[in-house]
């Protein structure tokens, strides 16, 4: 709905008709037909890479610019002398904010394998502090039902895989939170023991699922937060800031965005996406940048 509250905003503000067009419709349709339409110069597309991989199928006919922002499966790293109580606690609430359905949602939490079982206990106890439901039911009420039906029921079976695979629930898990027996309602679940090579560590699953991962040493975290084939965004949490600059400044980090210790969301700042997590950037001047066309006149005069 804010999109056509957004048009009719355009509409009474006596924008001219054909400035500005809403059209209503599924991807599979509407957004194919935009897609492939010759007219069509340029495709701007938030999704998932599935998705997107179509749209660049449609459009590739035409020769068109597709601006894509997709999947994301991003890796947090905890570096070994965080404060792990409050760094970890944020973490998983980062991660299961908006119902686990951000698409730059850390995921994936990497600790110093001397502290796993650390931070799982803290994961654990955090998960175990959101309270599920309907948000007009009660003021307590801090995380809310996945989407639709289809993505519920993807949620759920990913959680099973990762249960087949071995990893080890601490949190959550399969089946709609205790009294509540309707909704897509999903169990803020967190997974420790994960490996790289499980399918909740490499699968964008987009509801409120953790995987914690341990690793031996900086070299080895950079390898694993690198180790997906999106590369939308990353974290690095330490107790010093230089140090965690550092990691996240190094050039075998593929992420568009890497976040320091949590900062506060910063629209000047570009907002993108390295391999299958798409191409192109937003926010500020990077987000008007992929949609003009550069035209050179030459021999114009003096």
């Amino acid at each position: 709905m804010n999109a056509v509250l957004f048009a009719e905003m355009l509409d009474a503000a006596g924008v001219p008709k054909g400035v500005f067009n809403l059209v209503n419709g599924d991807g599979p349709t509407v957004g194919a037909a935009l897609a492939a339409h010759p007219d069509v110069d340029m495709v701007s597309f938030t999704g998932s890479t599935r998705a997107g991989i179509e749209i660049a199928r449609l459009a590739a006919p035409t020769v068109k610019r597709v601006h894509q922002e997709l999947g994301g499966k991003s890796a947090n790293i905890l570096l070994d002398d965080v404060d792990f109580e409050a760094a970890v606690t944020a973490g998983v609430n980062s991660c299961f904010g908006n119902s686990g359905q951000s698409c730059n949602a850390p995921t994936r939490m990497l600790v110093p394998a001397s502290r796993h079982d650390e931070a799982i206990r803290i994961a654990a106890r955090a998960a175990s502090a959101l309270r599920v439901g309907p948000a007009e039911s009660s003021d307590t009420t801090t995380m809310g039902p996945v989407v639709s039906e289809v993505q519920f029921d993807r949620v759920q079976r990913l959680i099973g895989v990762g249960i087949e695979e071995g990893a080890t629930v601490v949190a959550g898990g399969v089946g709609r939170p205790e009294g509540l027996d309707r909704g897509y309602y999903v169990k803020p679940t967190v997974f420790a023991n994960v490996v790289p090579s499980m399918t909740i560590a490499r699968e964008e699953i987009f509801g409120p699922v953790l995987a914690i991962m341990p690793y031996r040493d900086e070299e080895e975290a950079i390898a694993i937060a690198n180790d997906t084939p999106f590369g939308l965004a990353a974290y690095v949490q330490s107790a010093d800031q230089a140090r965690a600059r550092r990691v996240a400044m190094r050039m075998r980090m593929r992420a568009g965005s890497v976040y320091v210790n949590y900062p506060a969301w910063d629209p000047g700042s570009p907002f993108g996406e390295y391999k299958q997590s798409g191409n192109g950037r937003e926010y500020a001047e990077w987000g008007l940048e992929a949609f003009p066309e550069v035209k050179g006149i030459v021999g114009y005069g003096d």
